[in-house]
């Protein structure tokens, strides 16, 4: 059955061509045919040229999600090819060999909408789109086939999926899934809740950087800040910590990092505060507490472009005060998740804090999200994660 064509105004194909997977509301010239949401359309430019095939929701203002740019038939061969792609470029890069892994990093996988973490014989989806949700049952059981799974299991509490006309209710799509797994992350072990846990339960992005703490930690005492469930922290305490130190707003996640604390028999080494981490930082500088390593993991502070000036006050704010409280020539680590703050921006902003703390930074190590995380050239919203290890002096 041929497919709707939507064509692009004049000018709007360069971000096509240039290989951006969106096509907003504004970059529409016109529909032929009666589309229903959730449908693939093909894509054309205003002279008619062929641009590829992606699903449709006018709900949204992304209103196009292109899901190939070659003419192909978007059927069940389809979706295992792109699945089967996206666990082949893991095995080629050594990740399958992980307990915990992304499977799936939606447009950065040619599988725009679809977030799948992998936790022993366990997977966690995110379906982000409408167009995506149609075909959950038919990916389900092409994962099932492809993996050795016990169990699959959909969250659904993400924003996104309003503006999408989609509901926010967790379900069970396969199998069972235990209330939490142990997952082995650089020698450390963590307890993941799936069904209660934010996101899909374990913030798998970090592990890389995690081990960045390995030649500084050794006699250090630590200040993990924004910890969650404790991850930079025990792996400082893995690597010979004296004493770490983890802050977080949420006493859920507290509690957990007090677990897998106990859970690495490092309890007597890991402490832990439920606190907002700026009014903590701010009451530690007045009491002249000092930290040989602070690590500094907020969660995202610009979601939108418009959060973006608020965002940077935020950003000085917290690496300011992280800087006042290390020892001379001690190590900050500091991360942004928010992909609307450009490294640029980040670094920047560490500068001014820097300039105001009277404090000279000196880069260590300057590094990204994992490659189960890829990044996709031509898509910068696929570029978030942003983390520095400077010297403090």
């Amino acid at each position: 059955m041929p497919l709707n064509t939507l064509y692009v105004k004049k000018g709007f194909e360069k971000t096509v061509y240039d290989g951006h997977p969106w096509i907003y509301k504004n970059a529409i010239d016109r529909v032929r045919g009666d589309c229903s949401p959730g449908d693939c359309v093909e894509i054309k430019d205003w002279r008619g040229k062929f641009l590829g095939i992606g699903y449709i929701n006018p709900a949204s203002y992304i209103t196009v999600r292109i899901l190939t740019r070659k003419k192909e038939n978007i059927d069940g061969r389809f979706w295992r090819g792109k699945l089967k792609q996206a666990l082949d470029f893991r095995k080629k890069l050594g990740i399958d060999a992980l307990n915990a892994y992304r499977l799936t990093f939606s447009e950065a996988d040619f599988l725009p909408g679809l977030i799948i973490d992998k936790f022993n014989d366990y997977l966690v989806m995110q379906v982000l789109t409408l167009g995506m949700e149609r075909v959950k049952e038919m990916v389900t059981k092409i994962l099932v086939d492809l993996l050795p799974v016990k169990g699959i299991y959909q969250k659904n509490d993400i924003a996104v999926r309003s503006i999408e006309g989609l509901s926010m209710v967790d379900e069970l799509l396969f199998g069972e899934v235990p209330e939490e797994v142990v997952i082995d992350e650089n020698g450390v072990r963590f307890y993941v809740n799936i069904a209660g846990g934010q996101k899909t339960g374990h913030y798998l992005d970090q592990r890389c950087n995690r081990t960045l703490l390995n030649p500084i930690s050794r006699g250090a005492h630590v200040l993990d800040a924004f910890c969650y469930t404790g991850g930079f922290g025990l792996n400082a305490a893995k690597f010979g910590a004296k004493s770490v130190l983890g802050i977080d707003a949420s006493e859920e996640a507290i509690n957990a990092a007090r677990r897998n604390a106990g859970l690495n028999e490092v309890g007597e080494i890991c402490k832990y505060e439920v606190a907002n981490v700026f009014d903590r930082l701010r009451e530690l500088e007045e009491k002249g507490m000092q930290f040989d390593v602070v690590v500094l993991d907020p969660p995202a502070f610009a979601k939108n472009k418009r959060a973006v000036e608020g965002a940077i006050k935020g950003y000085k704010e917290i690496n300011l005060r992280a800087m006042k409280i290390l020892r001379n020539s001690g190590f900050l680590l500091t991360c942004s998740c928010s992909h609307h703050i450009s490294w640029d921006l980040f670094e920047g902003t560490l500068l001014e804090a820097a300039k105001d703390a009277h404090k000279s930074l000196r880069v260590v190590a300057k590094t990204s999200q994992p490659s189960d995380h890829p990044v996709l050239m031509g898509f910068d919203e696929s570029l978030y994660l942003k983390c520095l290890l400077l010297e403090v002096s």
